[in-house]
């Protein structure tokens, strides 16, 4: 159990004086010191924090407190007695009854008959009670109570108000927002009639640390009993604390029926843990952990996973993983990022989620980072990968990196440069394919100083840029095995103009006003041929035609590839705005690249281009209304008269919960898919969610989602089917069942973490429940 912050003990409460006025409006007034903690209203976030400097003294106050009642007898300064609609009323504690017995001395108060005890958003309420009041101890009899806060905001989230209720044969007041019940209920739901709730013999809610305890209890759901413990803690306002998680379950065709039950440590406000036992009926028990941390210079998490023997396949399989961020001086950082697992297989066998089953390399790599100013910055890299499958990319051992880029220099031009020196090497270093080896290790010096004049006006920019690629390899072996070399040195002079217009006028589109802009834009590079056929490719590709690329000075990525470049863009991009909120309702856009000259330059394997002129390229789309917005994207062919390349895309979303999504993807011999995706109301408060893709090229599904969801209120139950081809012959086959009681937790798999990634627009239709602090989506 969690230790408790001790409460402040009540001030001394001196003797008092009392004024007794005509009994249709008596009142009593008497002095009270009362010591007053200012508590935190919400809930911390649900990942460790920074340690906290101590609180400061809480001052005393003076504050009065207030008999009232139709008939009013007694005794200064010791006892009076209010019958008939009494009243006892401190700050913004008021005590109502049929009958009320004050001791000044002692500071109690006997009430009886029709009792209720509210303090701000707070009321208990019931037929007998005896509570001091400054001290905030006593109890009442048969107690039905409501408690009220406002929960601290997760990042991404509003804050939300829960209210807590419930019924008890007693409760037992233990000091300020300290509470004692036995046998007792509590339930986030209507008070009335709650569809859910906790039944214990033993509860406390202790609402300093918003962190509730119960002894020998039950979950119980629409009055049937679904799950029992002995002892558990659980959040009051979603704060986090040691104990039980609520268990996860599942099934799917890989580990068949899946139940996890995880447990919470909080160890310190900055350091937690969680241990998460797994049970897989197809493969055995799994012991899964997770350890963060966080101070004000640091942060990270460890994780691991350990399946002594797969049933399945008969062979231990584990996981590692370290995430690592550290500020080591205001301008020096260092991060650490790494990831193994035991077999190729891993997450395809074991994980029901396609971005975790499709992962191809796992990374590793140490990094350090250091920002001299705002305008230049140095960093040093570590890196390699655990590949699962094809062949692992070249290691970096190191890569050291320069870079700077700033304006204002002399005659308003802007300088920049990107040195950068790595050290690549490979494991399989001897394989040949072709007369040339297809990993060569070696060492790589690139430097690119650049100087550029931009000049921008209200109407027009042009912006001339020259800049030198020096880049000197140092080859362990020739890449090309005939006739390559080991050291090349290559200089590439670069010279590139972009300039555009921008033209603005006044519209009237179906009756709307818009302004509707004109910007043509032309885009020349420069680069003269060199020599780069033995040169390896140690993180070079060409890049995919598009709009970003026709703007860009090269074709490929890295700096194994220089392109001879001899050629100029011309585009045209025309946009509809709203001349009130200036947001983009629509835009069109068109451009074409020309060449100058035919390419010598090219990666091994890669068709040289002979044609003056590239594909046209073409976009329209927007946010046509509030609620809909569509997309398009067109490659055509002007020498064959063809079109190469098609996207379409629609998306509806009238209000929050409604979402209707389309899209139509189709490259010629590749590629023809579509995708549709939705979540609706159905009706009665169940919701529909969904997404289907499917290739009509192969005449297959590739992924299918389906589910339902039901919003009780306080509670929210799903149960979603998940599909998805991993390889072209090998499917993964998923089932989530959910039940989220708000304000309490989440029983079940989680699967909105899918539904946001697959569903474009969907919207969580309640606000979200304690749930799982590891392992959610």
């Amino acid at each position: 159990m969690v230790a408790q912050p001790a409460v402040p003990a009540a001030a001394p409460v001196p003797p008092r004086e009392t004024e007794v006025r005509p009994a249709e409006a008596s009142r009593t007034v008497a002095p009270v010191e009362a010591a007053q903690d200012e508590k935190a209203a919400g809930p911390i976030e649900q990942r460790p924090e920074a340690p906290r400097e101590a609180e400061a003294p809480v001052a005393v106050r003076r504050e009065a407190t207030e008999v009232s009642a139709l008939r009013i007898r007694g005794t200064r300064a010791v006892e009076l007695v209010a019958d008939g609609e009494a009243e006892i009323q401190r700050g913004d504690l008021t005590l109502t009854a049929d009958r009320l017995i004050y001791r000044e001395l002692t500071d109690e108060a006997i009430a009886e008959g029709n009792v209720r005890l509210a303090q701000g958003t707070d009321e208990v309420t019931g037929p007998a009670a005896r509570i001091v009041i400054g001290e905030r101890t006593g109890e009442f009899e048969a107690p039905r109570y409501s408690f009220t806060r406002t929960s601290e905001p997760q990042p991404g989230e509003l804050p939300r108000v829960i209210t807590g209720s419930g019924q008890a044969d007693a409760l037992l007041f233990e000091g300020e927002n300290q509470y004692r019940f036995r046998n007792a209920t509590w339930s986030s739901c209507s008070p009335q009639d709650p569809d859910w709730y906790v039944k214990a013999r033993d509860l406390d809610l202790d609402y300093d640390t918003e962190v509730g305890t119960l002894r020998h209890g039950t979950v119980v759901f629409k009055d049937v009993p679904i799950l029992w413990v002995p002892w558990a803690e659980f959040p009051l306002v979603g704060r986090r604390q040691s104990g039980l998680l609520a268990p996860t379950f599942g099934t799917s065709n890989k580990t068949g029926v899946d139940f996890t039950q995880p447990y919470y440590w909080n160890i310190a406000p900055n350091y937690d843990a969680t241990l998460s036992p797994r049970f897989m009926s197809r493969r055995g028990l799994q012991l899964g952990g997770e350890f963060r941390y966080l101070n004000e210079d640091y942060r990270g998490e460890l994780r691991g996973e350990w399946l002594p023997k797969d049933r399945v396949d008969g062979v231990e399989r584990r996981l590692a993983s370290l995430q690592h961020q550290h500020r080591i001086t205001p301008r020096l950082f260092a991060s650490l990022d790494l990831n193994t697992v035991s077999d190729d297989t891993y997450f395809e066998d074991l994980s029901s989620r396609v971005s975790v089953a499709s992962k191809v390399n796992l990374l590793r790599e140490g990094r350090l980072n250091y920002y001299g100013a705002d305008w230049w910055s140095a960093s040093a890299l570590w890196q390699r990968y655990q590949t699962l499958s094809g062949d692992e990319p070249y290691r970096k051992v190191p890569q050291l990196a320069l870079n700077a880029n700033r304006a204002g220099m002399p005659g308003g031009t802007t300088w920049v440069f990107d040195g950068q020196f790595t050290e690549f090497d490979h494991p399989d270093k001897d394989r040949v394919v072709g007369g040339y080896r297809v990993f060569t290790p070696g060492s790589r010096l690139v430097l690119y100083p650049q100087v550029s004049l931009p000049i921008e006006r209200a109407g027009f920019f042009i912006t001339p840029k020259f800049g030198l690629h020096y880049t000197q390899y140092k080859l362990d072996r020739p890449y090309d095995v005939a006739n390559g070399r080991t050291s090349i040195t290559r200089s590439v002079p670069i010279f590139s103009l972009d300039t555009g217009l921008n033209f603005e006028r006044e519209a009237n589109v179906f009756g709307r006003d818009y302004v509707q802009t004109l910007e043509p834009r032309v885009f020349y590079v420069k680069s003269p041929e060199r020599r780069q056929e033995d040169i390896p490719l140690f993180d070079t590709f060409r890049y995919d035609f598009s709009f970003a690329q026709m703007f860009a000075e090269m074709p490929y990525s890295g700096s194994d590839r220089i392109a001879d470049n001899d050629q100029v863009t011309v585009a045209l991009t025309s946009r509809l705005i709203d001349p009130v909120s200036g947001a983009e309702r629509l835009y069109g856009a068109i451009g074409q690249r020309h060449y100058f000259s035919d390419q010598r330059v090219a990666l091994p394997g890669e068709t040289l281009r002979v044609d003056r002129r590239t594909d046209i390229l073409a976009a329209v789309g927007g946010r046509i209304s509030a609620s809909t917005s569509l997309n398009s994207a067109w490659q055509y062919n002007p020498r064959e008269s063809q079109t190469q390349r098609f996207t379409f895309g629609a998306s509806w979303q009238p209000e929050f919960g409604k979402a209707v999504n389309l899209s139509y993807r189709w490259t010629r011999d590749v590629l023809r898919d579509i995708d549709v995706s939705a979540q609706w109301p159905l009706g009665g408060r169940w919701y529909g969610v969904g997404r289907l893709t499917r290739s009509i090229k192969d005449r297959r599904i590739t992924e299918a989602i389906g589910g339902l969801e039901y919003d009780g209120g306080c509670w929210v139950f799903r149960t979603v089917a998940h599909r998805f081809a991993t390889t072209e012959d090998k499917v993964t086959q998923a089932l989530f069942f959910q039940l989220e009681l708000n304000g309490l937790a989440s029983i079940g798999s989680n699967p909105v973490g899918l539904l946001k990634r697959s569903v474009s627009g969907y919207g969580k239709i309640n606000e979200p429940g304690s749930g799982r602090i590891f392992g959610t989506d």
